[in-house]
């Protein structure tokens, strides 16, 4: 959790606190939005996929070039599913890529547009860190899972209102890939 000093005049008593003071209720982190994609994926959350199997996301990116999707309104045909699977494992196995850890990322991050639904995700929590009534630092008090972009995250304090900027980590553990891993005050 990465804290910078904010450089905002002081406005409440000194000594003053996050969740000591009744004055500190104003002080909040809002951490909203961070589950965008890349146009280039149709919504798919590909950079969650390919920290999911270990494989940067433009080789991810590549396999996928050969899978042609189903439509909207259905699944594929079965013959369909085994020629993109094959198309997805003929570039993924070189790095090691098992047709079961493929399933079941795929079942994991599974798309369906159809639907407007979306992958699994967590949403993030943080709390401000108020040091002699200046906002300090924020800790996160839970990094959620499954960002795919950088959230948008607003901070109000006794000294303002101002944005912070999260660093996403990607990793292979499905309850930490695309969490935030620090937050730092612009």
């Amino acid at each position: 959790m990465t804290n910078e000093a904010c450089p905002k005049p002081n406005s409440i008593p000194a000594g003053a606190t996050n969740g000591s003071n009744p004055d500190q209720a104003a002080n909040s982190v809002v951490i909203s939005g961070g589950f965008n994609t890349d146009p280039q994926d149709h919504g798919r959350p590909v950079v969650l996929i390919a920290a999911a199997l270990g494989v940067p996301t433009e080789v991810f990116r590549e396999a996928f070039r050969g899978v042609t999707p189903a439509g909207l309104d259905s699944g594929p045909s079965s013959e369909q599913a085994q020629k993109n699977k094959s198309a997805l494992l003929k570039v993924l196995a070189p790095y090691g890529i098992t047709n079961e850890r493929l399933d079941e990322v795929s079942n994991y991050y599974r798309y369906n547009g159809r639907k407007s639904e979306t992958w699994q995700k967590t949403q993030a929590t943080a709390t401000a860190i108020v040091t002699n009534g200046i906002v300090t630092g924020v800790t996160i008090t839970n990094p959620g899972a499954g960002y795919s972009s950088n959230p948008t995250i607003t901070v109000t304090g006794p000294n303002g209102t101002f944005t912070a900027t999260a660093t996403l980590a990607y990793t292979k553990d499905f309850k930490t890939n695309g969490s935030i891993s620090a937050i730092t005050i612009n």
